[in-house]
């Protein structure tokens, strides 16, 4: 049994800004922050890796009894016998990491906490506590890059296996990426992107993973599955149109979307799979009917909620790995999806629309889909996005579709035209 002390405190200061100066004495860094709603977990340092909670026992120091938040980053297809590229290669594979502080900012306030193996010495709580005190307001900056397109033609043939694969009837759906080399004017930190998609117009949820000299890290619209207590969510996010210039164009281009057969097809996919997912752990499922539109910065998605009541010993950890990956990320059938995508792409994902979130010392937690990612060393980066392919894809159009989608993890190098 591992026993892990934990000791949080409330602290008085954005925790951005704290974690901005705090984070100069860490290698290992893990950020869950989600821009729509209370949800903020920043963590510095690796006390241990688990590889699961069932072995965990935790003792609460401190004046708030909150349970230790261990952070989880999963790669999209962990047997894909193809090499990543050498910055996702870099990070070790881990499930389960306690970071030795983590900066929390939930429903109930702003918290500090400090995670050791032993019991928490005061002091050095309150050396943290002093220099978040110095903290200063954050600033951004732009870092100008250049991007090494990807071949239209390359992602033309493609798109063509996967249709003739849709064709023979191997999969009604798979789901291809691109990806394209970043090369930065200027060295640039993760603190820096961070800041500008916290702080930038991106939509969702915020993630980074920073070990060593590399990290990872975007802004995702997609959650996959969520768990207080019982009660369980998860999201149906398949089809895809432009944000449109103005409110009208965007309203028209939503109702479009909302008729068009082809994406409602992609989308019906998932709400299929997320709802026997849900059907053989839960009860009390509720999936409406027809989809919605999720409007983010530069695209707009399908999107039905999905909530349910989870059975007894059902975890957190387990639904994660029975959902993902969904149709959204892989296509359908799921297994056959994957095995196609081996074969039609030159790369390994790595991170890239893997499984990322949190989960606390009692089992409640969230995981996001890592779309609208990057993989950087500070220097250079691969930045990565995807679609899905169904029976009537045009590849020219989907290779626009990806562009939009690049914006986002592009948006991260922009400081914007008036700092914070």
């Amino acid at each position: 049994m591992t026993k892990i002390y934990t000791y949080t405190q409330p602290v008085d200061a954005d925790i951005v800004d704290a974690f901005c100066v705090l984070q100069k004495g860490f290698t290992d860094q893990f950020v869950f922050y989600d821009k729509s709603r209370k949800a903020r977990f920043m963590g510095l340092g690796r006390c241990i890796a688990l590889p699961s909670l069932r072995e965990v026992e935790y003792v609460v120091q401190g004046e708030t009894e909150q349970p230790p938040i261990l952070f989880s980053f999963n790669r999209f297809d962990a047997e894909n016998p193809k090499p990543a590229d050498e910055l996702f290669a870099s990070f070790p594979r881990l499930c389960l990491m306690l970071p030795e502080v983590v900066l929390i900012e939930n429903e109930q306030g702003r918290f500090l906490q400090v995670n050791s193996l032993g019991p928490v010495y005061a002091g050095r709580v309150a050396r943290f506590s002093r220099h978040i005190a110095e903290a200063k307001p954050r600033t951004r900056i732009t870092i100008p890059f250049e991007l090494e397109r990807d071949s239209r033609e390359a992602w033309g043939e493609a798109v063509g296996a996967g249709l003739a694969a849709i064709s023979e009837g191997r999969v009604d759906k798979v789901v291809l990426s691109r990806r394209q080399k970043l090369v930065a004017a200027n060295p640039f930190s993760s603190k820096d992107l961070l800041v500008n998609l916290i702080d930038g117009p991106a939509r969702g949820t915020v993630l980074l993973y920073r070990y060593g000299d590399v990290f990872f890290c975007g802004c995702t619209p997609e959650l996959l599955v969520r768990k207080d207590g019982a009660s369980v969510e998860s999201m149906c996010l398949a089809g895809t149109t432009a944000a449109g210039a103005d409110e009208a164009e965007r309203e028209q281009l939503a109702s479009e979307l909302l008729h068009d057969g082809k994406n409602l097809q992609e989308h019906a996919y998932v709400v299929d799979f997320i709802r026997e997912v849900f059907r053989r752990n839960c009860h009390d499922v509720a999936i409406p009917d027809h989809p919605g539109i999720l409007a983010l910065q530069h695209v707009q998605h399908l999107y039905t909620p999905a909530s349910a009541q989870v059975l007894e010993g059902k975890t957190l950890m387990g639904l994660m790995g029975e959902l993902h990956p969904t149709p959204a990320l892989s296509g359908a059938p799921v297994g056959e999806a994957l095995m196609l995508i081996r074969q039609i792409e030159a790369y390994n994902r790595g991170f890239f629309g893997g499984a990322a979130g949190y989960i606390d010392g009692d089992g409640n937690g969230e995981f996001t889909v890592a779309l609208r990612t990057g993989v950087f060393d500070g220097e250079i980066g691969w930045v990565y996005a995807g679609c899905g392919i169904v029976e009537g894809s045009v590849a020219d159009d989907e290779y626009d579709e990806i562009d939009m989608k690049l914006k986002t993890i592009l948006s991260a190098f922009d400081g914007g035209e008036d700092g914070r």
